[in-house]
Parts: C-alpha cells; sequence; structure tokens
C-alpha cells in the first residue's frame, strides 16, 4: 500500500530525509517513532501529498507522488494534531461536505456509520465549535475514515488531549484498524499507546529508518527499550 524508495527530502542547503526506504502491507498498522527534528512530520506530508519530495520513489496505493497526487488523495484519510474543523458547521454538516467532495454514494448512512464509530452520534447536530479538544479529534478521525480510505495517516493525534480522550482515541483507533486491510501510519512520542495500538514499531533518526521490529520481535524487551537502543545505535 506503501512503498518509498531512497526518499530525499531538502529544505535549502538542510537535509531532513536521507535516503529514506519503507513499505506498508495492508493490515499493518505502523508506529513511527523517533525524537523531535527526526523529519516525522515532514515524511508524512509527502505521504499525504502535501509535501514533494527533492529525489526518491512514492507510491500509495500503486499511485506516483507527486505526479498522481489527484488519485492519491481519495485513497488516502488523514490526521494531525490539528483537527482542521469548520466550527460554524454541525458535526454531520462537516461530514457532508467532505462526503461531497468524495462523491459518496448515500453519504447519509456513511455519516451516520462514522459518527456512531467515534461516538459523536448523539452531537450529531451540534456545532463543532461547542466540542472539547478531544471531540474535535474524534470528529476529525471521523471525516478520516469517511470514504473508507486504503491508506490512513495519523501525526501525533493525542497531542492535547487529556487522559479521558487519549482513552477514546484508542478505542476509536483499535476500531479504525480493524474496519478493513487498511494501511495506517501512525507518528507518536506516547510509546506507551503505540506499543498498544501498533503491529509495527519504525525508529526514525537523522532522516532514516534506523530500527524496526513488530511486537513479537521485541521479545523480553519493551518499546521503550528498544526504541533507547535504537538511537544509542544511531548516534
Amino acid at each position: 500500500m506503501i512503498e518509498v524508495t531512497k526518499l530525499v527530502k531538502r529544505f535549502g542547503a538542510k537535509t531532513i530525509l536521507r535516503g529514506l526506504n519503507f513499505t506498508v502491507q495492508p493490515g499493518e498498522f505502523v508506529a513511527l517513532l523517533g525524537p523531535n527534528g527526526a523529519g516525522k512530520t515532514t515524511f508524512l506530508r509527502i505521504l499525504a501529498s502535501l509535501s514533494r519530495p527533492s529525489l526518491g520513489v512514492v507510491r500509495i496505493a500503486g499511485y506516483n507522488l507527486p505526479a498522481q497526487a489527484a488519485a492519491v488523495r481519495r485513497r488516502l484519510g488523514v490526521v494531525s494534531h490539528q483537527p482542521l474543523l469548520y466550527g460554524d458547521l454541525t458535526a454531520a454538516e462537516n461530514l457532508a461536505f467532505y462526503a461531497d467532495l468524495y462523491d459518496l454514494p448515500q453519504p447519509a448512512r456513511r455519516i451516520e456509520e462514522v459518527l456512531r464509530l467515534v461516538g459523536l452520534a448523539n452531537r450529531h447536530r451540534d456545532l463543532v465549535r461547542t466540542f472539547s479538544r478531544g471531540m474535535q479529534q474524534r470528529l476529525a478521525i471521523a471525516r478520516a475514515v469517511l470514504h473508507n480510505p486504503e491508506v490512513m495517516l495519523f501525526d501525533e493525534p493525542y497531542t492535547g488531549l487529556d487522559q479521558d480522550a487519549s482513552e477514546m482515541l484508542d478505542t476509536v483507533l483499535k476500531n479504525v484498524a480493524t474496519q478493513g486491510p487498511h494501511a495506517v501510519v501512525m507518528t507518536s512520542h506516547d510509546l506507551a499507546r503505540a506499543e498498544n495500538l501498533a503491529t509495527r514499531f519504525d525508529v526514525l533518526s537523522r532522516g532514516q529508518i534506523v530500527a524496526s521490529a513488530t511486537p513479537a520481535q521485541l521479545g523480553s524487551n519493551n518499546l521503550l527499550t528498544f526504541y533507547k537502543q535504537a538511537l544509542e545505535k544511531a548516534a
């Protein structure tokens, strides 16, 4: 679902991604880990067709970026730490707007389904500006999965959430991950949550993937130990 080969991203004289290779198969949930400045958000922006690579090959669901960006966007669901919703529209109206962009058949039925999935069915007529931060993030996830995308990208989705909202988001992400053979990539500084959700852990450091493991491959180590060891070897 995602194929990245020898990806390079430069901003002027500064190189952020350095020959990065990365693949994700259908059904995989990859936690992309790394320190601040490692290039995680830059990488996700390239996968989301919001930024162009300087060099390398990027394919999403069989389509090349940036040449086939329009086709890729129809197959993507993206959630960042900013919900980017329309505050003066209701929850249902926000989703109806995007359903129209995606030409969804029977949009009302699908909107009802995803609102129920994220636990907002009883708030569908409320203005989004009256929602808490956690509720807005849940609605952003509903928007991301509305068109049943093949690839989903979550960039630090827990940012700014309290404990209760974070636990709700855990449940939503687990539900989303089991709603079909999606490929999911999530960046997160919350290693405990990443360990609970992901089927693979990749560590990004200095613009490259320096270590990768599945839960089974962690063995007796926890994710924190694996992460620290990966960064030490890459230093």
